[in-house]
């Protein structure tokens, strides 16, 4: 299941308890500063999970954009002629 950042932030989303081991002095500041530990891991994580997303994503489609930027390369891009800019 793919989540975004919007669901994650979601009250209703489905929960799971899970042990996690932080800095100390991270966990004190956050809760000097009132941080809801639970969400600040939850939207980190969704933030990781995008970049790896996007990261795994550009590797498995790396030889596809090498081939479309050869081709660019080689010919120019297709119906740029009747680009009006």
């Amino acid at each position: 299941m793919t989540r975004n950042i919007a669901q994650v932030e979601d009250a209703k989303a489905i929960r799971r308890s899970t042990n996690l081991s932080l800095d100390a002095s991270l966990v004190d500041e956050a809760r000097l500063f009132g941080i809801n530990l639970s969400r600040a891991c939850e939207q980190g994580l969704a933030v990781r999970i995008a970049e790896e997303r996007a990261r795994r994503w550009r590797s498995e489609n790396a030889a596809a954009i090498a081939s479309s930027n050869a081709f660019v390369e080689e010919k120019g891009l297709p119906l740029a002629d009747l680009r009006p800019f």
